[in-house]
């Protein structure tokens, strides 16, 4: 299987949520769904948590992670990419404990839906392709064939070809979007330049329930509602179950 590192983002400044990643959803804090669900899928040498905040890492420790550094200043602005963080957390690993990477799953903590059963999955798809990368996707809600810009008239003449136009909507064609959950990648590729959609780079289709990425107050409350409800159907089911028994 090669060594994997699950590597999970969560620095403190959060424009749209204030301390975004450890507010409670359903009564626990959000980072804590992507902690386990690592954990959970057991594919793992390592599950680290990059966090800028002491705050957070005692958060993370509690629930029996180690966080043996904090994330550098210049990494964790608005402006920072996520992949020098990763890069920041393999030449610590390596230098610190000798410990090094095949390939590493970037998994964000605003993806709380994402489970270690699609975790599983997309590790699947990424030995089975010997792909360099596989990143999750979802189907759009809306094509952006439906989509266009409007002139300064506001008119909308052609904003729609007359060939979308005169298709049902069913026969459009599926476009899919990133949905942030899932990102595996080679650590091989990390020091040339970073391509993650390059010709050995795949799609993990996730359904669109899954897919919630929290970036405001109505995404927590969409994202707490489809969990009350999976909560209920799975305690409905394992009522039944004790009953068949």
């Amino acid at each position: 299987m090669g060594k994997t590192l699950a590597f999970i983002p969560a620095r403190s400044g959060s424009k749209g949520v204030k301390d975004k990643n450890i507010k409670a959803l359903c009564g626990k804090p959000l980072i804590l769904y992507t902690v386990e669900a690592a954990t959970q899928s057991n594919l793992f040498s390592r599950v680290f948590v990059s966090t800028d905040s002491s705050m957070y890492a005692e958060i993370i420790r509690s629930a029996g992670i180690d966080v043996p550094f904090l994330r550098a200043g210049q990494l964790s602005g608005d402006t920072s990419s996520v992949w020098d963080a990763v890069s920041e957390a393999l030449s610590f690993f390596q230098k610190e404990f000798g410990e090094t990477y095949d390939s590493v799953c970037l998994l964000q903590p605003t993806s709380p839906l994402r489970t270690c059963k699609e975790i599983s999955e997309a590790y699947a798809l990424f030995k089975a392709r010997n792909a360099d990368s596989v990143i999750s996707v979802t189907e759009a809600e809306h094509s952006p064939l439906l989509y266009n810009v409007l002139n300064d008239e506001k008119s909308l003449e052609n904003f729609i070809s007359t060939e979308v136009r005169d298709s049902p909507r069913q026969k459009l064609p599926i476009f899919y979007k990133i949905n942030g959950a899932i990102y595996w990648v080679k650590t091989a590729t990390l020091g040339k330049r970073l391509d993650l959609y390059g010709k050995a780079s795949y799609a993990y289709i996730m359904p669109q329930e899954k897919s919630i990425d929290i970036d405001n107050q109505m995404d927590f409350l969409i994202a707490e509602m489809i969990l009350k409800k999976s909560r209920k159907k799975s305690k409905s089911k394992s009522m039944v179950n004790k009953e068949i028994e």
